[in-house]
Order: C-alpha cells, then structure tokens, then sequence
C-alpha cells in the first residue's frame, strides 16, 4: 500500500508524462506548509521562463501568511502577469500530483482570471 507523498509522486509522474507528450508549455507548481511556488517551464523542459511565490517582497507585503488560499491567489495573479510579459498565454497545468483543491484551485482560478489559459 502506498503512503500519501508515494501516491502523490505517482500522479505526478503520470500528468508529467502526458504533458511530455503535448509538448507544451508547463505551469508547475510546488507547494509547502508555509508557503506555494509556481514556474512556468518550457515545452523541453529545459529552461524556466518565470516563475513566482510567496517569497517575493510584494507578494509577502499583500498576503503576509504564505500558507493560505489567499497567498496563492496572489501567487497566481503574479505568475498569470509575469508569463504575458514574457508572451506565454496557455499552459498546462502541473500540480505535481497535488489534489485540486484548497491552495492549488486557489492558484489556477487566479492565473485563469487574469489571463493564462489551461
């Protein structure tokens, strides 16, 4: 039987897998007790184009608490800016076998609204 970090790296290698074979830019994302960090990586897989997390200066000015909902909406809005900037509009969205809810939904319905398509 599997532990919870084992299932969780056993998802993780299946959406990577099937991204691989999209060849498509990838938003991945990475997430701790106190605080969330989101890249967007690409198509090789060789080069991060931005990234963003709760441990920017502004991001921890607006939020305070890295670990919540509302830092990772932050976090999400400011990946969503940055990856316009650098001429990234759709992505694939990694949650690194994370299940979809709570923070990680927080982070993809920010990103979602403020430009970046899944």
């Amino acid at each position: 039987m599997l532990n919870k970090n084992e299932a969780r790296l056993r998802r993780s290698r299946k959406t990577r897998a099937r991204i691989a074979e999209q060849k498509t830019v990838r938003l991945a994302i990475h997430r701790t007790n106190l605080h969330i960090y989101a890249q967007v990586i690409s198509a090789d897989g060789g080069k991060v184009l931005v990234s963003a997390s709760t441990l920017e200066a502004e991001v921890r000015k607006a939020v305070g608490n890295g670990g919540n909902a509302a830092a990772a909406a932050a976090v999400g809005k400011r990946i969503a800016e940055k990856a316009k900037i650098a001429g990234v509009t759709a992505v694939a969205f990694d949650r690194s076998g994370n299940k979809y809810h709570g923070r990680i939904k927080a982070l993809a319905d920010a990103a979602r609204e403020h430009g970046l398509q899944f």
